[in-house]
């Protein structure tokens, strides 16, 4: 599992760890910018076949992390590499620039001029340390243009802790990065950027939450937490599932069990419209291993239903979790009364997006039974839910700041949010007398071939089956997305892939997961 922990926590512990040193603070700074020389140079060893001759940038602002960098870049200069700094600030760490120099590392002042310019054009890597998780989101001046350069370069991309200039406490980023994923990095054609892209973030003693988080998280590439002896940090804001935890929460027979035992699913999906969700959603839950799967629906998508899948049992019949919504027009009426009677019922309920406005209406009049609710929204349906329960926002709104968004939603509501995106977040309501909340489960398992018609109706499937095995909406959302995610890598091999191929693949995933991956 990789956790994340609030940036207050984490400098209480560097405050605490550095007071039984012998060094302070110092000491701690030393390990991490061993750490970060080390993965440094696997990086130059990569790119340039070598460390010794290899030429490495760094881009130095005037805090810590600058200093990180410094240290680092001392290390690989003994080493034999050509270090150059760029400094974007005024002042820089004046220990950090003593060592570069003592190590025969070169400092260049003017680091946006035509000097630092060419040294980024001819670097094997690149170490920003600009802004550490104290600064502003948002680069400004040279180190803007120092980041667009970057960005523009062949380099790869080393981040010192977080990528500067992102929000490190939420993963929003600044204006010029937000609009387009894929140039997230850049600015325009100023050739500047708002915050830096990375193709690997070593980061000190824990995760910060903008390298798990949307969308600040698909700039931090390959997350490497570096330990630097800190202690306690408390709970974690914000984790993420590995194949070890995913291996231990999945349900697993034993042999006592039968098919009721096993979990049985209902599920009302499609209509006259979308017949494929119905097919979709309850293939899913077939090849998740749910002891049992009913199907509620009009006669056409019945029939698909039992001609692919002849083990769904069509009618009503009692169950232990309810999957309402996939391909549901809202507005049939033969649908919408399944979704009432079953939203009543005192049994777990994953809600996909047709059958949202019933369930608000159910929360509304206290309708909705006792058992736990996940409602499982793309950013354009949590928009409805968010209308539905009174909140205005546009998809924009949502993609610079899914996790304020999904948060609102569960505090409106009461239920679990899990909202659907290439990093899908699931979010809890409060603890148990007000406690705190749950962290946050923040899963990145998938491919970007994923964002095909039908996957949703996979996904639902899946999470809909946990939840009938008897996970908590928590844990089968976020178990439920990451199964997904690698199901689909199998189906996909690097290149496009349909829903249909999804279902195939997962009963080889779940085998390679709970055979190889030990549950302690």
């Amino acid at each position: 599992m990789t956790s994340a922990h609030d940036v207050e926590a984490v400098r209480a512990a560097e405050q605490a760890a550095a007071a039984g040193l012998p060094g302070g603070l110092v000491t701690l700074v030393e390990r991490a910018s061993a750490a970060l020389a080390g993965v440094v140079g696997s990086e130059l060893r990569a790119a340039a076949g070598r460390v010794y001759g290899s030429r490495a940038v760094l881009l130095v602002g005037s805090g810590t992390n600058g200093g990180d960098a410094l240290q680092a870049g001392a290390l690989l200069a003994r080493r034999g590499a050509a270090v150059t700094a760029l400094l974007a600030a005024e002042r820089a760490h004046g220990p950090g620039l003593a060592a570069l120099r003592a190590a025969a590392g070169r400092v260049v002042e003017d680091a946006a001029g035509e000097v630092g310019l060419a040294a980024l054009a001819a670097a094997d890597d690149v170490v920003p340390g600009l802004l550490g998780v104290g600064g502003r989101p948002g680069l400004r001046g040279a180190a803007a243009a120092l980041a667009g350069a970057a960005a523009r370069s062949s380099a790869r991309v080393v981040v010192v802790d977080v990528p500067s200039g992102v929000d490190v406490t939420t993963g929003a980023l600044p204006p010029a990065s937000a609009p387009a994923p894929a140039a997230a990095s850049g600015g325009g054609g100023s050739g500047t950027a708002a915050a830096v892209r990375a193709d690997v973030t070593v980061t000190f003693g824990t995760a910060k939450p903008a390298l798990l988080l949307p969308p600040a998280s698909a700039l931090a590439g390959r997350v490497v937490v570096a330990p630097i002896g800190l202690g306690d940090l408390g709970e974690p804001v914000v984790e993420r599932l590995g194949a070890r935890e995913l291996a231990a929460l999945w349900p697993r027979p034993d042999g006592e069990s039968d098919k009721y035992s096993r979990g049985v699913l209902g599920v009302v999906a499609g209509g006259a419209t979308f017949t494929g969700a119905a097919v979709l959603s309850t293939g899913a839950a077939v090849r998740a291993g749910a002891g049992m799967v009913r199907y509620l629906g009009p006669t056409p998508p019945t029939d698909l239903v039992r001609a692919r899948w002849p083990e769904v049992v069509p009618g009503p019949g009692r169950v232990q979790a309810w999957l309402l919504g996939p391909g549901v027009d809202p507005d049939d009426e033969g649908q919408g009364e399944h979704v009432r009677e079953a939203l009543a019922q005192d049994v777990p309920c994953v809600v996909d997006a047709g059958a949202l406005p019933a369930l608000v209406t159910a929360l509304e009049e206290g309708e909705r039974g006792s058992a736990g609710t996940l409602v499982v929204p793309h950013a354009g349906e949590l928009v409805r839910f968010l209308g539905l329960l009174g909140h205005d926002c546009t998809r924009a709104d949502v993609q610079a700041r899914p996790l304020e968004h999904a948060r609102r939603a569960v505090d409106a509501s009461g239920v679990v949010v899990l909202l659907k995106g290439s990093t899908t977040l699931v979010v809890d309501p409060d603890g148990e007398g007000g406690g705190p909340r749950p962290p946050v489960r923040a899963q990145a398992d998938g491919t970007p071939w994923l964002a095909t018609a039908g996957s949703v109706g996979d996904l639902a499937g899946l999470v809909g089956a946990l939840a009938a095995l008897a996970l908590a909406p928590r844990d089968a959302g976020a178990v439920g997305a990451a199964v997904h995610g690698l199901a689909a890598h199998a189906a996909s091999g690097g290149g496009p892939l349909h829903a249909e191929a999804v279902l195939h693949a997962l009963p080889e995933v779940l085998t390679a997961l709970l055979v190889d991956v030990p549950r302690g």
